[in-house]
Order: structure tokens, then sequence, then C-alpha cells
């Protein structure tokens, strides 16, 4: 693969997913994406102050998941204080935020 190759295909990225401050709700959002995206390959990247959670073209993630994982109640709107970023277009409910593309390269 040429430089050129490689510069060309860093540009078709079609991930998405969350950034988020890491902390309790990063760690068990990593756990309930890879429960409600199943068949999705899920990649993780921690970086000590934040984590990225990506999925090909659709990322869910729902409050009962996240609810299991932290072993407590949950509401949708911690997460959006956490989320520190994310990539894709987003859909946020009460009950669960979903990552998404129009559009795909």
């Amino acid at each position: 693969m040429t430089s050129a190759e490689a510069v060309s295909d860093g540009y078709k990225n079609n991930r998405v997913g969350p950034i988020l401050r890491s902390g309790d709700v990063a760690l068990a959002a990593v756990e309930a994406v890879e429960v409600d995206n199943p068949g999705r390959d899920v990649t993780v990247q921690d970086r000590a102050a934040y984590v990225r959670i990506e999925c090909e073209n659709e990322c869910v993630l729902t409050r009962e998941t996240m609810e299991e994982m932290l072993g407590r109640h949950f509401e949708m709107r911690e997460l959006e204080i956490n989320l520190s970023s994310f990539a894709g277009q987003i859909e946020m409910s009460e009950d669960r935020v979903r990552f998404y593309l129009n559009e795909t390269v």
C-alpha cells in the first residue's frame, strides 16, 4: 500500500460512537455497547482521560443495559454529562442513544 492509498483509506471511516470522560459511566458504556450491538465489531480506545467507543455505521446504547452494567438507576442525561464528543450523527431519547451515519464512504 502506498502512502497515498493509506491517506485515501483514512478518509473512508464509517465508524461512529461516543467519546466519554473516563470513569464508571465510560466503563459501563463499553460493556453496554458490546451487549446492545450484537454482531458488530466494537473498537475501544482508552486514552486515560477519555474513552472512545466505535462501531461501523451504527452504535446503539440503551438505558436498560447501562443500568444493568452500573447496577443502579441510570438516566440518559447522565450520559450527556460524560459525553465529551462523538463520531457520526446522534439521536437521543429517554431510553436509548443511537450514533449513526446517513451516508457512508
